[in-house]
């Protein structure tokens, strides 16, 4: 009898030739459990998605709830669907007056599709500006704006009309014209590292879109949700986008995503022609009703009060020669090192101890610290004890 491992590499697609086939069964708060029953910290939270731990009671309780009631009843827009309208009051009720209609769909990458099309049919042009490094997402169109050529020459031709900046430069702002349509930006680049820009560039890239007519948008697929210590990462810089992107943290581990705007921006998709973005199992009931208890349990629980100073923490604690630089804000983090065989080996030595990270696709030199919110001091310690002996060991 096939073993589930062997089954696995016979029947899945795989998205690489040497996937880590550890074998989960179970899952709660910080840890995941294999199938002979050991315990592992998980730093990554699914990269990103279970902001507050695993199987959140709360989140659990609110899908079984929804799932007893209805699933899937009608393609999004067209029933009016409780989980999707408290979901989506919710949102417009900790977010700037403007981002006060919300556009649910499946995933990150599907939020952004649908961003693209929005910015195109508002604004009546075509240019669309991304940045060097960044991510935003494996379809066709968010694939076009993905900013690392590796990744992409496979699949062209891609998008037409897609111009690249470099994060947090200044004079490529300049670049930025009346012909463009959107400017995407990842408020904190995830997968170049973890990489903020400062305040200047943010206030100045605020004012060159608004000057020129293009909408800004922001990508907080990763960084949303609390992960830097604010709600959102652009309450770190004081300035609001056109349009925001949501996923991963705010289903408390179901699949949605989001685009947010003003009704004004949104509506444009309404008209000439009707349609103009549609999703089956967009704003998926059971999604949406894990969603609203997400965000619900963070505010109760006032998870992002604490994020911070955590995340000082493991700046504090991860010390070491070896350690070229912990980089990052909140509870979104990355551990430089000298180059990427040290850092898969200190990953690879990790996981054996208990203690589940990885590595960033366009940073390979960089080890990902994105753990659940709800990580608590003593768990933080323990964690940099393993990534510090495993450390000392290799380097």
């Amino acid at each position: 009898m096939l073993t589930q491992r062997q089954l696995f590499l016979q029947h899945n697609a795989q998205t690489t030739l040497e996937p880590l086939l550890l074998e989960f069964n179970k899952a709660n708060g910080m840890y995941l459990y294999d199938s002979q029953g050991k315990k592992y910290m998980d730093l990554i939270a699914g990269i990103g998605v279970s902001n507050v731990g695993h199987c959140h009671p709360a989140v659990v309780a609110a899908v079984q709830e929804q799932a007893a009631s209805y699933m899937h009843i009608m393609v999004y827009g067209e029933f009016v669907q409780s989980p999707q309208v408290n979901f989506a009051k919710a949102l417009a009720d900790v977010l700037p007056s403007n981002l006060n209609c919300t556009y649910f769909v499946n995933s990150g990458t599907e939020a952004v599709e649908g961003a693209m099309k929005l910015a195109k049919r508002y604004t009546n042009r075509s240019e669309i500006i991304a940045c060097y490094n960044s991510y935003h997402g494996s379809t066709q169109g968010a694939l076009s704006l993905m900013g690392n050529e590796e990744f992409k020459q496979a699949y062209r031709p891609l998008l037409p009309g897609i111009s690249f900046i470099h994060y947090g430069a200044l004079p490529d702002l300049n670049l930025i014209t009346s012909k463009t349509a959107a400017v995407f930006v990842e408020t904190i680049q995830g997968e170049a590292g973890i990489r903020v820009a400062d305040q200047a560039y943010f206030e100045a890239l605020r004012k060159k879109c608004t000057d020129t007519g293009a909408l800004l948008v922001f990508d907080e697929i990763q960084c949303g949700f609390g992960r830097t210590g604010k709600m959102f990462g652009f309450e770190h810089f004081n300035i609001v986008p056109d349009i925001l992107l949501l996923a991963k943290g705010i289903g408390g581990g179901m699949p949605i995503g989001a685009f947010i705007s003003s009704r004004e921006i949104m509506i444009s998709l309404a008209t000439n022609p009707i349609l103009g973005h549609i999703t089956t199992f967009g704003g998926h009931p059971v999604s949406c009703a894990a969603g609203l208890a997400t965000l619900q349990t963070i505010l109760n629980e006032d998870i992002v009060a604490g994020v911070t100073e955590k995340g000082l923490l493991f700046k504090k604690l991860l010390k070491h020669p070896a350690i070229k630089e912990v980089r990052g804000i909140g509870l979104m983090m990355g551990i430089v090192f000298e180059n990427f065989d040290i850092n898969k080996k200190v990953i690879d030595a990790c996981i054996k101890d208990g203690l589940i990270s990885d590595w960033f696709l366009h940073c390979s030199n960089a080890m990902r610290v994105v753990p659940p919110l709800i990580i608590t001091e003593s768990e933080i310690e323990w964690a940099c004890s393993i990534i510090l002996k495993n450390v000392e060991a290799i380097a």
